[in-house]
């Protein structure tokens, strides 16, 4: 995925201005609370809190037991790359269940940072920082985003087989245009065009392709709210064509988080977010490797302690179903980095 670089030099002023009022400050760095001490703990205590989440396998469950009761070791950056402090041992523990309803990784990322935002205003902060590096950056990178939004959102449908079985694009329609869109799929039906053809025909040429960053903002900022601009229109496709349209009347669909907003969210807290991502019975190699931490670092300094995410792999797209929940981060007292389960 591209990497926007963000050019903080500014233009000098020769001549002083006239005076004009200050502009609004920006939205301060989120609150977070450092990882507590974990409880002392006897050697024979079981980690329950991974026996109750549901729809694990055995293989990633016991893993998970083994990275609970030996922790996973981080160790602090320090400026200028030089010797910093002592890695850190964390316990993580399962910090439960949260609605599938497309808000999911701002549920669970404002959960385990202990944010005081709710999702809606932590997915709309994450946005606010994707425009402020996106507008800033130069061509090269900002064409490496978008290709990175098309992949995503807009794929070439004559690639891509080998892998999914299903492939999906995405596009928005302004909710103020909805009657209109209606109007134009029905005089194509008139004309004898099957309804499902007639609606992809309209939403392609009238609605807001995802697939640049531009649109990446527009679409990321969709919470399934009624303040919502924008509604998603789904449209799947199988390799023989079009499969089905998710036109999405009630308008509660929500864009679901992605690397790209992960990275946001890192650097809108100054710290790095790790995907603890157990992968589905058909992506498994062993049960070593069936739990991996996919991080997201933020552009500029870490001030805190990393944050976790948990996500479960299920069904025949074993590299992950899009659902978030977090994980609670905690010391483990005395214990060093060579004896834990995982060192990031």
């Amino acid at each position: 995925m591209g990497k926007l670089l963000c050019d903080p030099s500014a233009a000098a002023v020769a001549e002083p201005l006239p005076p004009s009022p200050a502009p609004a400050p920006p939205p301060p760095l989120l609150a977070w609370h450092s990882p507590a001490p974990a409880p002392a703990l006897e050697a024979s205590t079981s980690p329950t809190g991974w026996d109750a989440v549901w729809a694990l396998e055995d293989q990633q469950r016991r893993r998970l037991h083994r990275i609970w009761e030996r922790g996973v070791a981080w160790k602090p950056s320090s400026p200028g790359g030089e010797e910093g402090a002592a890695p850190v041992v964390f316990r993580l523990d399962h910090g439960g269940e949260v609605d599938a309803d497309g808000n999911c990784l701002f549920t669970a990322a404002r959960t385990a940072a202990a944010a005081k935002a709710d999702a809606r205003e932590l997915r709309h902060r994450a946005v606010r920082r994707f425009a402020e590096v996106y507008d800033a950056a130069g061509e090269d990178d900002r064409g490496a985003v978008d290709a990175a939004v098309r992949h995503l959102y807009a794929p070439d449908l004559k690639a891509g087989w080998g892998v999914h079985v299903v492939q999906e694009i995405k596009v928005l329609a302004p909710k103020a245009q909805r009657d209109a869109l209606d109007a134009a799929i029905q005089e194509l039906v008139d004309l004898g065009i099957q309804r499902e053809i007639a609606a992809e025909t309209i939403y392609k040429e009238r609605c807001i392709a995802v697939n640049n960053g531009d649109s990446w903002a527009k679409y990321m900022s969709i919470s399934g709210s009624a303040e919502d601009e924008h509604d998603i229109i789904t449209l799947q496709y199988t390799e023989e064509g079009l499969l089905t349209i998710d036109e999405n009347r009630d308008g509660r669909a929500a864009a679901f988080g992605d690397d790209i907003a992960i990275e946001c969210l890192a650097t809108e807290f100054k710290r790095e977010v790790y995907v603890v991502q157990a992968h589905g019975a058909d992506a498994m190699v062993d049960e070593d490797n069936c739990v991996f931490f996919l991080p997201h670092r933020p552009r500029g300094e870490i001030c805190e302690p990393p944050i976790f995410l948990f996500m479960k792999g299920t069904a025949w797209c074993g590299a992950g179903a899009d659902h978030y929940e977090p994980l609670i981060a905690t010391v483990l007292q005395h214990v060093t980095s060579d004896k834990a389960a995982v060192v990031l």
